[in-house]
């Protein structure tokens, strides 16, 4: 009796693992791994935000609607519930990634507008807050992309054949995932506008001519 339970133990252990099981189990794992990541790297940034916020104002007060804008979108990202269970509901995941990306761009225009003051670009503090803020940004484009390779590989496993089967029945579905196309944009650097040209003198620019 005992060998022949030990034989169906070992046969449904075989059909689970060939119907995809097992991989559902560890794609599963490392979605959660790779998200926690992802947002341990944006509380990272949101700690920054109130130094930065200050700092700025310290030199350039004037700018209320950049630096307000900067806490808002701060605000919005701290209200909303990050939990594991996130990223089962699209629903949550677009409201998650529509608030991040808004203080994106909310610090791209607060760094844009530190360019017309050169005490403030001078200042040790700034420097300094700039740069952990690039190497935040730097790392939550890391971390989202191992997130998004994780999702697409659990997500073809959940629909796939035979191991579509085993997702139905053990309740695995697809989750939601960062777009690509807004993975590019977030990665690039924030335009600067430093002015028009300094023209050549005449000389130098027939020099050149020749």
């Amino acid at each position: 009796m005992r060998k022949l339970l030990a034989a169906l133990a070992a046969l449904v252990t075989l059909s689970l693992a060939g119907c995809g099981y097992n991989t559902l189990q560890s794609s599963d794992e490392q979605i959660k791994a790779s998200w926690s990541e992802v947002l341990n790297q944006y509380q990272r940034r949101a700690d920054l935000v109130p130094n930065l916020v200050n700092t700025v104002k310290g030199f350039a007060a004037q700018e209320k609607e950049v630096l307000l804008g900067v806490t808002n979108a701060r605000a919005k990202v701290g209200s909303i519930q990050a939990t594991p269970e996130l990223i089962n509901s699209p629903e949550a995941f677009a409201k998650f990634q529509a608030a991040q990306g808004e203080l994106s761009g909310a610090l791209s225009r607060l760094l844009v507008v530190s360019e017309n003051y050169p005490q403030l670009k001078s200042d040790a503090n700034f420097r300094d807050l700039q740069a952990q803020l690039e190497g935040t940004e730097n790392r939550i484009a890391v971390a989202r992309n191992r997130y998004i390779k994780s999702v697409q590989e659990y997500n073809v496993t959940v629909r796939s054949f035979p191991s579509n089967l085993t997702a139905m029945a053990f309740g695995y579905k697809a989750k939601s995932n960062f777009a690509v196309d807004n993975e590019r944009e977030i990665a690039k650097p924030p335009k600067v506008d430093f002015g028009p040209a300094t023209a050549k003198p005449q000389g130098e620019a027939q020099g050149a001519a020749k």
